[in-house]
């Protein structure tokens, strides 16, 4: 394998695209998630609002979607992106299925890190009479943010290791770039790169969810 201009502009566009796929659905996820991540804790039988029926139905709907492995859900989904992006194949189409696969995982990282929450803190709040919606956004976010962020990095990582599987069927990025250039047409060493990119860019991800974890972490000051 030769490193030629076309070769590196092949690869600095296949990081571009997997930043593109990564970064957007991560968001779009975390708009799904976190709230449904809140919902699940809130409305459990000892949470601060216990809604019994919904806890069991969001927790239902959501163990179904993160039961759907990865490639299964991304042909079920293709039709989707074609309806509203207009095709199957690129990164934008991307954005769509791994949204869906992700959100389900975020909301579950969520709650894992807020039923970390003492519940004498909450106790206490509502004690001072704080509403339900007081003691979400000023007790229980504030207390598990250095839990939510190092749970974001493993949400991240998780979405990163998705984007790769989708370059199977034409999602680009660094992923397409190890399957169709490197696996297909047997340029091992083009299929290294993209992998060791690809760790590189975990490493990254989590070695910055950790320091925002610990800088944010109370506890240790």
């Amino acid at each position: 394998m030769t490193f030629d201009a076309s070769t590196l502009q092949m690869i600095l566009t296949g990081i571009w695209e997997t930043f593109y796929m990564v970064l957007l659905s991560s968001f779009l996820a975390y708009i799904i998630g976190l709230p449904l991540g809140i919902v699940l804790v809130v409305t459990d039988e000892g949470g601060i609002h216990p809604v019994a029926w919904l806890q069991k139905i969001l927790g239902t709907v959501i163990n179904l979607l993160r039961s759907v492995p990865f490639l299964i859900l991304l042909f079920i989904v293709l039709p989707l992106s074609k309806l509203v992006i207009g095709t199957r194949i690129g990164s934008p189409a991307m954005v769509i299925p791994l949204t869906i696969a992700a959100g389900p995982y975020v909301a579950r990282v969520v709650e894992s890190s807020l039923r970390e929450i003492d519940g004498g803190v909450i106790e206490a709040a509502k004690s001072m009479g704080a509403s339900d919606w007081q003691i979400i956004r000023k007790v229980l976010l504030p207390e598990c943010m250095p839990s939510l962020l190092v749970g974001a990095a493993l949400a991240v990582t998780t979405i990163l290791s998705y984007s790769a599987m989708a370059g199977f069927v034409g999602g680009g990025g660094l992923g397409a770039i190890a399957i169709n250039y490197g696996y297909y047409r047997y340029e091992a060493g083009l299929m290294w790169v993209s992998v060791v990119l690809l760790v590189v860019l975990v490493q990254i991800i989590q070695e910055a969810g950790m320091r925002m974890s610990r800088k944010g972490d109370k506890r240790i000051r």
